[in-house]
């Protein structure tokens, strides 16, 4: 490894240190714990379905024959599908409860996105002038199986031949439940707006309650463009959108409680907040929509729910770009994760159930896509090793002239032919794969609670041993992988320094990186770590290979050769060489100009 390659990984090095550390979480304020579904509330804050309950008479008055509906006695419906356990209430007529049979949390319990102490919905509007939530009325309610889907419907009649009517329709099998508000002339009493509103306390599912933490937020389709709330930040998090909005989506890592729109919302809200102190709760949100009213009457205000895994394969149907909830980087990084690691991953999943074989095959693979810019990287690391000992006499020779070092040494490049930067654009090729694989492992759900040697889970970090206190920016647990990982790079760096010119800080820098990655990705999931370590498994075998096609002697033969025929003038000029030597003369001339200039204004 030369000095510019040296150069080169390093700024890449560091560019990924600030990358991991730049969303570093911090404490955030409390907040208030969700609220329990309620009629709209009056000046004073009191509950008015209190009030109405009461004075039966002024009720009555107030809301005409939809009063009688405020009070009654709760029944359940319980829907099972092959993917989901609902259970619907008629006190609303909103979901209650909804698990995935197919998942656990890591703790071993049942995968629940939805219940009574975690949700709160409410749909408000005005009712004749007063403030009123639908979702607080008592409904009646029906259950029917048709084919394959079962259609729950839930329906309240206020007299006068006006209904309002609730209808889910929830498949045998899949993640989306569709649903649909329609009207009956009950849609002349209200404002021309409804105010659909979700509080969703999110609890913990996995290992790592901070990993969650910076994987959780709220995400939108807002005129055809995805965003998302800063998922590391601290702070409490809101958004004001307009009539260009088309879904909104409670994201932890890897579940997703999406709400749809068929036909747009008018607008919203969404904010997210979170206590640092509450290990109960990952993140507080809240999605806030409005619907045009005029909807419920023309049949249009359908909608439709996601409660399921975050897996990239299947969520594409789903909505608009619902998928860009699985993030795959940024371009170049999301194409290769798109149209080559991610095709070649699932393809593999289909024969071979073992995650950790499926990784070291695709490390081999790689590796021998990658083999060209490999081979051309050792042999510019080969060309060096053999300029050593005259770069070493150049140095020695003009001593602290760096810039005459820099000169001299750029010559003799040129005479033999040796491009001093070839080594490092190979690896700086490499990159993008090696970012993509960055955004593989921590956003696939397929790696999601499975085992492999000593990681119980390959979606999160693997521990042999827990300590008994926290270390700053590592941690209170030892990650094997990434122990193995650190200590491989080191040896390959070792290998590499052997063969390269770099002296000094530069050397030292090129040991001080792995280090600095051993704190890094401690927490990482042990995919990752255990990807890159058997990644630089096979880069000594490679390069083990390499070894046997490159001559020392012969490289230093046609170097030889370069240089005889640049000193009779028939050698041919790198035109990158000629531009960096002119650059190298064009500095330095203004440097003595610069200097004669200071001596002028002293005389």
């Amino acid at each position: 490894m030369d000095r510019n390659s040296a150069i080169g990984l390093t700024l890449i090095g560091a560019m990924l240190v600030v990358y991991f550390f730049w969303f570093a979480p911090q404490p955030a304020p409390p907040q208030k714990p969700a609220s329990t579904p309620s009629l709209s509330r009056d000046s004073v804050g009191k509950p008015a379905a209190e009030q109405i309950a009461k004075e039966d008479s002024l009720a009555t008055a107030t809301f005409g024959g939809i009063a009688t509906a405020f009070k009654g006695e709760e029944k359940l419906t319980a829907v099972q599908t092959n993917k989901l356990n609902l259970t619907f209430s008629n006190k609303g007529g909103v979901i209650q409860y909804a698990e995935l049979k197919n998942f656990k949390t890591y703790f071993g319990k049942p995968l629940v996105l939805i219940d009574e102490r975690s949700s709160d919905f409410s749909l408000s509007t005005r009712y004749k002038g007063e403030n009123l939530d639908l979702y607080s009325l008592y409904y009646d309610v029906t259950s029917v199986k048709t084919g394959d889907t079962t259609v729950v419907t839930f329906s309240v009649k206020p007299g006068d031949g006006a209904e309002l009517i609730q209808t889910y329709k929830i498949p045998e099998d899949g993640y989306e439940i569709k649903y649909n508000i329609s009207s009956k002339g009950f849609d002349r009493s209200l404002s021309e707006q409804l105010t659909y509103q979700w509080s969703n306390a999110m609890r913990p599912r996995e290992k790592d309650i901070n990993d969650s933490r910076n994987n959780t937020t709220i995400t939108y389709n807002e005129g055809g463009k995805v965003n998302w709330l800063t998922e590391r930040s601290t702070e409490p998090q809101k958004e004001t959108f307009g009539s260009g909005l088309k879904w909104v989506t409670f994201k932890q890592k890897f579940f997703l409680t999406g709400f749809i729109s068929a036909n747009g919302f008018k607008g919203g809200e969404i904010e997210t907040s979170m206590n640092n102190a509450d290990t109960s709760v990952v993140k507080q949100g809240s999605i806030k929509v409005f619907i045009d009213t005029q909807k419920l009457a023309n049949g249009t205000a359908d909608f439709k729910y996601y409660l399921g895994p975050n897996e990239y394969r299947k969520i594409g149907s789903v909505a608009e770009k619902y998928n860009q909830n699985v993030y795959l980087g940024w371009p170049p990084v999301f194409w290769i994760n798109k149209f080559v690691i991610f095709p070649v991953f699932y393809f593999l999943t289909t024969f071979i159930h073992n995650f950790g074989l499926i990784i070291i095959i695709l490390v081999i693979l790689i590796r021998l896509i990658l083999l060209p810019l490999s081979y051309r990287s050792f042999l510019s690391m080969a060309k060096m090793k053999v300029l050593k000992p005259e770069l070493d006499e150049i140095k020695e020779k003009y001593g602290d002239d760096m810039t005459k070092t820099q000169q001299e040494q750029l010559k003799l490049y040129q005479q033999v032919g040796v491009n001093p930067i070839s080594g490092c654009i190979p690896l700086l090729l490499q990159m993008p794969i090696l970012f993509a694989m960055f955004y593989l492992f921590p956003n696939t759900i397929e790696l999601r609670q499975e085992h492999f040697l000593w990681a119980e889970d390959l979606s999160t970090y693997d521990s042999i041993v827990n300590l008994p206190f926290n270390i700053p920016f590592y941690g209170s647990h030892v990650s094997l992988f990434t122990l193995l990982m650190t200590i491989s790079t080191l040896v390959y760096t070792w290998q590499n320094n052997q063969m390269s010119t770099v002296q000094g800080p530069m050397k030292f820098m090129s040991y001080m990186m792995p280090i600095i990655f051993l704190f890094v990705l401690n927490t990482f999931p042990a995919g990752l770590s255990f990807y890159y370590f058997m990644s630089n498994i096979a880069t000594f075998g490679q390069q083990a290979i390499i070894r046997r096609f490159v001559d020392d002697g012969k490289i230093r033969a046609i170097m030889e050769e370069n240089k005889r025929k640049n000193a009779a003038g028939d050698g041919k000029k790198s035109k990158f060489m000629t531009r960096l030597q002119d650059a190298m003369k064009a500095s330095e001339e203004a440097r003595k100009q610069a200097d004669e200039t200071k001596k002028k204004k002293k005389n």
